[in-house]
């Protein structure tokens, strides 16, 4: 039975507990202090004014709602998506919709941008939260008007009977729905609507913050300011782990507009949110900010990392590759139960390799490489923070928003920090650090401290970073070799796979296509160390780099046994053996991307283009999603590539939100890649980053995409999952692979401009 917070005897804390169990904000209760204090029933006290009928929705006098976007937003649509959702079940128009976002708050759970977890983290969630609300308002309208709830209908907004043709406004039955008993979640469940009744969902719904952003509106994080506010740059040493000695911090202070200057101490944080050693400057504008770094002199101790070089790494990578041709099989790995990923070390031995290698009729050797990237993301790094009275307040385009970190550089506890989410210009896994939250937080602490002990009064300060700052001092995707072997038996079947790792982080995809199709399988690694660089998760960990080694080394084996490349790997998701695919992957719905491509690129009709063209193949399960790519490419004598057509098939199970979003998403995907092949690649000499800047580090541009990329969605039954991640990794195979059918020319390392290919 359905009870009244009344009843309950709850305060305000109280059903905040109660709204957690039961998942995200589900129960139907009151948001806002003012409102909480009335308590339910309602009473003398309850108004209309400002009922909010759970943490999400708040319905306004006239008839508009509010809806609260909990999670950060990067530019994955997501401030848009999980408002469809609750608006739709709500039954509410589009048109009555005000978005807010959310700060950092535990009222709304898990809180982050990453893995595509947003939509099959919140889905059902938010759909539970509009139905309630939806729930709610028809219990009031029944009450009011002495009918059952059944003979109720909504729409926009309004409940309707339509035997009496009465009507009434969700926000003229709020001041009675605040009176009503909270509804089970299995009447809200029972409630749901059935998916060919969404209104909102599924449609192509603009982002809420467009007309801003192509407006040139203050939006993202690099936009927040404050009367009086202080601008920050914090010079780090080139070379990673290095400390500041001294600095000519006298002579920086005289310099105009400069109002502060000093040395930060470093600071051991959680995973890579550390502070750094470093100079702070602190001046009126960041441009002010930004020149004084010519006339500061530091004395920096380089520290250890200063003899280390990417050319040392892929060295010492070769002689642990050569090392493990010669060395003793590890012990044969245990089989994981069905559905369960592997455990202990990541490796994989399954069957008698050797033994499958001796006796095969033809043997394949190839090395493949990728290199460390940054992410450069269109907005550097940056942040806002203002300390006063022993607390902090922090404005972050943080992708893990953590009150932890800005309290580490404050040196407060973390309940003494309010951390309010900010639109970022791009994260793509960089922002899953954020340390630059640690650095502005020990900033606006001493800026506020010295200003005290001159009489001043506090002020917030933004820490900016510099392009260069961004790529010196990023969280690198971490970079691989591998060295593969297969053995073929007389009919060009798959018999024995080989894969060795070497990387700087391991990345070993022991659960990778083809393991769970060959019924000989050896995948081993071991670390390049010492290794002194910071790394961290790009766009599609670890698959952005996987799936080019994995899918181009498959393709080599499809050439090799004189099949079609696509059929090739159908056959093979057509046999499984042993234990069979691990992690959750599903060979049928791999299948299902791959055959949809096929159809949609005519594939089996590629033997007719014309000489210098072709098309190439590729699929990856990534983070729950299947995406499966035909890219054809013209390549000429001077290795000019030009990416004429892309066909993209996706499986990201029974609903898109958003096919807009859903769209760009993929054409990012696939565009992001291209930068990973052509230009993209960090290295390091001397401990320290060689590109300085985006001319040494060029992203795909806009004359270099292709001339259509056409997208189908499959509708299979499965819970929706994320496609920010999936849609790129198979781009980049894709498009090598289409270079080899091309030219005949096998891509074997990253990027192509250091083989002397560009775009037309």
């Amino acid at each position: 039975m359905a009870t009244t917070l009344k009843d309950q005897g709850l305060d305000r804390r109280a059903f905040l507990q109660i709204s957690a169990v039961a998942g995200g904000g589900l129960l139907i209760g009151l948001s806002t202090p003012h409102v909480a204090a009335q308590g339910r029933p309602g009473g003398p006290g309850a108004s209309a004014e400002s009922l909010a009928p759970n943490t999400y929705i708040t319905v306004h006098p006239d008839n508009t709602f509010t809806l609260i976007a909990k999670n950060p937003e990067t530019g994955q649509g997501i401030r848009t998506a999980l408002p469809q959702v609750i608006a739709d079940e709500f039954d509410v128009d589009w048109a009555q919709v005000k978005i807010q976002q959310a700060d950092l708050d535990p009222k709304y759970g898990a809180q982050f941008e990453g893995g595509s977890r947003a939509i099959p983290s919140n889905y059902q969630n938010m759909r539970l939260v509009g139905a309630g609300g939806r729930l709610v308002m028809l219990a009031a309208a029944a009450q009011q008007w002495g009918v059952p709830t059944s003979e109720l209908t909504t729409k926009a907004g309004v409940v309707t009977h339509t035997a009496s043709k009465r009507t009434a406004t969700y926000a003229s039955l709020s001041a009675l729905a605040a009176t009503l008993p909270v509804p089970e979640k299995a009447a809200i469940e029972a409630g749901l609507k059935h998916p060919r009744d969404f209104t909102i969902i599924g449609k192509r719904i603009r982002g809420v913050d467009n007309l801003d952003i192509v407006t040139g509106r203050p939006v993202f994080s690099i936009d927040v300011a404050f009367p009086n506010m202080l601008h920050a740059v914090l010079v780090k040493c080139d070379v990673f782990g290095g400390k500041a000695i001294s600095a000519n911090l006298d002579e920086i202070k005289k310099l105009p507009g400069i109002r502060h200057a000093f040395i930060v101490e470093p600071a051991t944080g959680q995973g890579n949110n550390s502070l750094a050693s470093g100079v702070a400057i602190v001046a009126d504008s960041w441009w002010l900010a930004h020149d004084a770094r010519s006339s500061l002199k530091v004395t920096w101790d380089e520290g250890a990392v200063a003899t280390q070089s990417s050319t040392g790494y892929l060295a010492q990578a070769r002689e642990l590759a050569a090392r493990a041709a010669t060395a003793p099989l590890p012990a044969p790995t245990p089989a994981p139960a069905p559905g369960e990923r592997p455990t202990g070390p990541p490796r994989a031995v399954i069957g008698d390799v050797d033994a499958a290698f001796r006796a095969a009729a033809k043997t394949i050797e190839a090395e493949y490489f990728f290199p460390l990237l940054s992410h450069a993301p269109l907005e550097p790094q940056n942040s806002t923070a203002h300390f006063h009275d022993g607390k902090l307040e922090i404005w972050s385009p943080s992708q893990i928003p953590s009150k932890q970190h800005p309290a580490l550089g404050a040196g407060i506890p973390p309940e003494n920090v309010t951390f309010h989410l900010v639109r970022a210009g791009g994260g793509f896994g960089r922002r899953l650090v954020s340390e630059y939250d640690v650095e502005v937080a020990r900033i606006a602490r001493t800026v506020t401290e010295e200003r005290a002990a001159a009489g001043q009064p506090s002020v917030p300060v933004k820490l900016l970073w510099s392009r260069e700052d961004d790529l010196a001092h990023d969280q690198y995707r971490p970079t691989g070799f591998h060295f593969f072997k297969a053995g073929l038996d007389a009919s060009g079947k798959l018999i024995a796979y080989r894969d060795f790792v070497a990387s700087t982080n391991s990345v070993v995809p022991a659960n990778e296509f083809p393991r769970g199709f060959v019924e000989n399988v050896l995948i081993t690694s071991d670390n390049v160390t010492p290794f002194g660089i910071p790394v961290g998760a790009l766009r599609a960990p670890p698959t952005n780099g996987i799936s080019f080694v994995k899918q181009g080394f498959i393709d080599e084996v499809a050439v090799a046994a004189g099949k079609d490349p696509l059929q090739y790997r159908v056959d093979l998701l057509n046999n499984p053996v042993g234990a069979g695919a691990t992690g959750g992957f599903n060979p049928v719905r791999a299948r299902g991307v791959l055959e949809a491509v096929r159809a949609m690129s005519e594939w089996d009709r590629r033997g007719s283009l014309p000489k210098g063209t072709g098309k190439g193949v590729a699929f990856q399960f990534a983070h729950a999603g299947y995406v499966a790519y035909v890219v054809e490419v013209s390549v000429d004598a001077q290795k000019a590539i030009k990416v004429n057509r892309v066909w993209c098939a996706v499986d990201i199970g029974r609903q898109i939100v958003n096919p807009s979003h859903s769209e760009n998403l993929v054409q990012g995907g696939f565009i992001e890649g291209m930068s990973h092949l052509m230009s993209w690649a960090i290295t390091i000499e001397k401990g320290r980053v060689v590109q300085k800047n985006l001319h040494q580090y060029q992203p795909a541009r806009m004359p270099h995409a292709p001339a259509s990329i056409e997208i189908k969605f499959l509708e299979t039954d499965f819970d929706p999952t994320g496609l920010g991640e999936p849609s790129l990794p198979p781009a980049v195979p894709a498009i090598t692979n289409a270079i080899f059918a091309a030219t005949g020319v096998r891509i074997r390392s990253l990027p192509l401009e250091e083989q002397g290919y560009r775009w037309t």
